[in-house]
């Protein structure tokens, strides 16, 4: 069953335009230019009910409009959306009950008041009950190992626990939908796995369905199966990461500690150098003769040790980005 559905979705903005300096300002009174920016350009998608899809491109690729389309934000140019059965931009209370959205870089904690303010008041916004209310605060500040902090000013929070609270925050009402935009940045190695976690968990024991945008591509490649790539507006992929990686990356990376330093013409010989300092060497060769590579490399290098991968999530991404701006 579709939870959310999105059919030629299109947003588009009317932007100003000023040339620099004093010349500029009076040029502008008399006759403001004005150029259409297409931020969403006829997407369509669905998701399903327990999915947890990543919603992935580069800065300006239309990820965080779209989520603001699906959440009620923003009021599409052109095109149809139904989230949960409802169009989300009437924004009706049975709708926005179901419903959260989480973004990175905002936040809706009182700075001087413990977060535990704001989750009673999210509790009255939302008519949870009390007993509801106590069984979600314990499941998810259990979860989110927040029991220390839940009562301490916001203030005095560390940015990791100040994020834990704000999705203690959105998920109060238990959403059936969620909306992450960057949910990690800014977060350590540390805070970004737990949340990574916490995502996942919420996930199983909730069956939400879930869209993540990221710029880590370690969030997307450990919670999503399934993921969309967009850039200027328009869809790239749709579809399993794992198809993308064999689409898009049908090669290997072999990487080699060499004992000694061996003629440069010699490693012309056995394969794309990615990467040359020595000791370390960097081949990329060809997923169906990775084996016989890596036979020869041995053969003909003094090696120390030999490591055969796959290339790394964010190095595929960003060729099939580059390729489609060249």
């Amino acid at each position: 069953m579709a939870v959310i559905t999105v059919n030629h979705l299109s947003k588009t903005y009317k932007t100003y335009r000023k040339q620099p300096g004093f010349m500029g300002s009076l040029k502008s009174l008399v006759a403001r230019e004005y150029e259409r920016v297409h931020a969403v350009d006829d997407i369509s998608f669905q998701v399903e009910e327990g999915e947890l899809v990543g919603f992935i491109g580069p800065n300006g690729a239309g990820k965080t409009t779209s989520l603001k389309c699906l959440s009620g934000l923003l009021y599409p140019s052109s095109g149809e959306v139904k989230v949960l059965g409802y169009t989300p931009f009437d924004r009706k209370s049975p709708f926005l009950k179901q419903i959260s959205l989480v973004m990175g870089q905002k936040n809706q904690l009182w700075w001087d008041l413990p977060g535990m303010e704001t989750l009673l008041l999210n509790k009255e916004i939302y008519e949870v009950s009390e007993s509801r209310f106590k069984e979600v605060v314990h499941d998810l500040s259990k979860i989110l190992e927040a029991e220390d902090f839940l009562h301490i000013p916001v203030r005095k929070l560390s940015l990791g626990q100040r994020m834990k609270m704000e999705l203690m925050a959105a998920l109060i009402h238990s959403p059936k939908v969620l909306f992450l935009d960057e949910p990690t940045i800014g977060l350590d190695v540390v805070m970004q796995k737990n949340l990574r976690e916490f995502i996942k968990e919420y996930n199983r024991k909730y069956s939400a369905t879930i869209l993540l945008t990221s710029h880590y591509m370690g969030d997307v490649e450990e919670l999503c199966k399934r993921i969309i790539m967009i850039n200027h507006g328009k869809i790239l992929f749709d579809g399993l990461l794992s198809d993308l990686v064999k689409k898009h990356a049908p090669y290997k990376i072999i990487s080699v500690v060499l004992k000694n330093a061996p003629n440069p013409k010699k490693l012309e010989e056995l394969g794309e150098i990615k990467s040359y300092h020595y000791p370390e060497l960097v081949f990329r060769v060809q997923a169906e003769t990775s084996g016989h590579s890596a036979a020869k490399i041995l053969q003909t290098l003094e090696v120390e040790d030999v490591n055969i991968e796959d290339p790394q999530i964010e190095d595929i991404i960003r060729d099939i980005f580059s390729t489609q701006q060249a």
